[in-house]
C-alpha cells in the first residue's frame, strides 16, 4: 500500500509539473491582415531548461510550412549552453525558412551577449535591435528588451513606412504600455503564461504592470493595435510548469 501511494504521488507530480513541459501545444491564432501569411512564433527557448527536442521543432516547421519564423527572445542566459543552442539553431535553419528574432532579458544576463549574437548571425538569423526591416508585404519592427532597459521605441520606428502594415516583435510585452505608435500586430513572450497557474502569481512575482492587470498570455487589443503574448516553449527558474503547457504559435495573418 505504501509503495502504491508513492507511485501515485510520483505519477501525479509528473502529470502536474513535468508533462506540461513536454506536451507541446501548437497554438493557432487567426488575426487577418489580408497578408495570407503563416508566421511561426517561438518564444523563451531557455535551452538550458527545454524538454522539447530539436527534431520535434524541425518536424513541426516542415508540417506547418510557415512563411517566416519569429523568435521573441530568451535563447539562454548561460554561455555554457550556447553549444546546446547551436543544436536548436541547426534544427531551425535546416528548414530554409527566413528567421527574424529579438533578444530577451535572460540573453542580456550573459557575461558577453556578443557571443550569443555572433552565434545567431552565424546561422543566418536576422537579429533586430531597435530597428525595422521592410519585408515583401509588411514592415517588421524589432523592439529590444523592455525588462532589461534596452528598448528604444523611437529608434525602432525611425525608418518605418507607416503606409504599410506594421508587425512588431519584442520580448517583454510590458513595452505596449509605453508604445504610443500605431501597429497592426505585435508578438511577445517573457511571461510564460505564468508557468505556474496559481492565483495571484503575479502579485507575488513582480513581472511588470501588464501581468498585474491580469494580462499575461493570449490575444489582446489596446488603442494602438493588437498584441499576442506567447506562453513560451522553455522554462525559467524551476524546470517545471503547472497547468500551463509549453507552446509555439502559428499566426495566420
Amino acid at each position: 500500500m505504501i509503495y502504491l501511494s508513492i507511485v501515485i504521488l510520483i505519477l501525479l507530480f509528473y502529470i502536474s509539473f513535468i508533462l506540461p513541459t513536454q506536451w507541446l501545444k501548437i497554438e493557432q491564432i487567426k488575426h487577418s491582415l489580408n497578408l495570407n501569411l503563416k508566421i511561426l512564433q517561438i518564444s523563451d527557448l531557455h535551452v538550458e531548461r527545454l524538454r522539447i527536442s530539436p527534431s520535434k521543432i524541425t518536424t513541426i516547421i516542415h508540417r506547418e510550412n510557415p512563411n517566416y519564423i519569429f523568435i521573441t527572445g530568451d535563447f539562454t542566459k548561460r554561455r555554457k549552453s550556447l553549444s546546446k543552442l547551436e543544436m536548436y539553431l541547426k534544427a531551425l535553419t535546416i528548414c530554409n525558412v527566413p528567421i527574424y528574432c529579438v533578444l530577451g532579458n535572460h540573453d542580456y544576463q550573459q557575461k558577453n551577449v556578443k557571443d550569443l549574437i555572433n552565434l545567431l548571425r552565424k546561422y543566418g538569423l536576422h537579429l533586430l535591435i531597435n530597428e525595422s526591416v521592410p519585408l515583401d508585404q509588411f514592415e517588421l519592427i524589432g523592439i529590444d528588451d523592455f525588462d532589461s532597459g534596452m528598448s528604444n521605441i523611437e529608434a525602432s520606428f525611425q525608418t518605418v513606412d507607416h503606409s504599410r502594415i506594421k508587425v512588431v516583435i519584442t520580448h517583454d510585452p510590458n513595452v505596449v504600455l509605453q508604445l504610443n505608435k500605431d501597429y497592426d500586430f505585435l508578438m511577445a513572450g517573457h511571461l510564460h503564461g505564468k508557468q505556474f497557474n496559481i492565483p495571484y502569481f503575479f502579485r507575488i512575482k513582480n513581472a511588470g504592470d501588464l501581468p498585474r492587470r491580469g494580462i499575461y498570455k493570449g490575444l489582446h487589443t489596446n488603442q494602438y493595435g493588437t498584441y499576442y503574448i506567447s506562453k513560451g516553449i522553455g522554462q525559467t527558474g524551476i524546470n517545471a510548469r503547472f497547468l500551463v503547457r509549453s507552446e509555439i504559435t502559428m499566426h495566420y495573418l
